[in-house]
């Protein structure tokens, strides 16, 4: 008996081992995935949309019998949009939680610390949203980081856009940059823009500078009010934007403003009103004006489901949930090493943000907009194609 019982507590002991490293039994009746977002603190819209986005594509996929049977179990984690709290909860999904995937963090610096935990424990993580340039998917010495994934452009090719969009669309000659000088964010696009409107025969006629949870953004205002320029391009986040594009028309400075996805908030128009966002335009991933069946679907099904109008935060955390399930399906297995080998072999997904192949880099080609606000809605949207 006694030897029966030591048998007994040995072979649970090593199943309990099996299941709490990295990854599931074959015999799982759920398959789960780590959803690390800034649900809280000064991102927190972004955070939220996305989870709204992602769960709303689980939801979806469970209904209809989930991935080969199996059913998502998502691991919903607050990191507070702090980059040391995200790389805690990353090492807790991986290591304690048994997920076979991260989905997130949405914003570049907090989704970049959680690289070395991927790395470290080879696990796939995927953000929907980190445009950052360097340090991404790609380390410091050109290495593709093997497990790190990302649904969207890079801030190079936004910030491109939208000098093209300035020289071209508005005809603009001069420019004035107004950036978040503690933003990588922000410098990326600033340099892209900078270098792509002169080169393109603009003139950059002042640089302004700010940063993060500042509020009185006056005194930059006053000065380059008496320049002559055409546009003022804006990169930063919708907190600081919101303010500068407010104060900005309170001065009577009527010149169209330039930003990126960034702005994509509800709170941009808290904080700028209505009126104060005319002749503003920006860079996103999906316009809700796309007349395209599989977006205005997803819109409808949005609004019967949360009751508001999607953002594109939304839209590219719903294309993350269905592509992570893709993947899984397409790996036949829900093994972390076999997810990542499907995520790299990706070809022609079909998203609402649009439709793309991951490059060997790990970053996906696929297309841009440039959204144009009056009155604070969505009155016109531009398609631009990768080259």
């Amino acid at each position: 008996m006694k030897r029966t019982l030591v048998f007994l507590f040995t072979l649970v002991f090593a199943m309990t081992m099996v299941a709490g490293c990295g990854g599931q039994t074959e015999d799982a009746q759920t398959v789960k995935i780590g959803i690390n977002y800034e649900l809280s603190g000064d991102v927190a819209s972004y955070g939220e949309a996305s989870v709204d986005g992602i769960m709303m594509a689980f939801d979806e996929i469970n209904a209809a019998g989930g991935i080969d049977g199996l059913q998502i179990e998502p691991i919903t984690v607050d990191n507070k949009s702090d980059t040391a709290e995200a790389t805690a909860l990353a090492t807790r999904l991986m290591t304690q939680e048994g997920v076979v995937a991260c989905l997130g963090p949405a914003t570049s610096g907090s989704y970049m610390a959680t690289i070395p935990v991927a790395m470290a424990n080879k696990v796939p993580i995927i953000s929907a949203s980190a445009t950052a340039d360097e340090g991404v998917t790609v380390d410091k010495n050109g290495n593709v980081n093997e497990y790190v994934f990302r649904l969207c452009f890079n801030d190079s090719f936004q910030g491109v856009t939208m000098a093209n969009f300035a020289l071209n669309n508005l005809e603009a000659k001069k420019a004035v940059i107004i950036q978040d000088k503690s933003s990588d964010y922000a410098a990326g696009l600033a340099k892209n823009f900078k270098e792509t409107f002169t080169a393109g025969g603009g003139e950059i006629v002042g640089e302004e500078g700010y940063v993060a949870k500042d509020k009185d953004f006056n005194a930059i205002l006053t000065k380059i009010k008496g320049q002559e320029f055409d546009v003022i391009f804006l990169p930063g986040y919708y907190q600081e934007a919101g303010l500068i594009i407010k104060q900005a028309r309170d001065l009577d400075i009527s010149a169209p403003i330039l930003g990126a996805d960034g702005f994509d908030s509800p709170v941009l128009l808290e904080l700028a009103g209505a009126e104060a966002l005319n002749d503003v335009y920006f860079s996103n991933h999906y316009s809700n004006l796309d007349q395209d069946p599989l977006v205005q679907k997803f819109i409808e099904d949005f609004k019967t489901k949360y009751g508001k109008e999607p953002n594109a935060f939304h839209a590219l955390g719903y294309d993350l949930g269905k592509y992570i399930a893709d993947a899984i399906k397409r790996a036949g297995s829900p093994e972390p090493e076999k997810i990542k080998d499907a995520l790299a072999n990706t070809e022609n997904f079909v998203g609402v943000t649009g439709s793309f192949s991951m490059g060997p880099d790990h970053n996906p080609i696929k297309s841009i907009v440039v959204i144009g606000l009056e009155n604070g809605v969505q009155a016109s949207s531009v398609k631009v194609e990768p080259k």
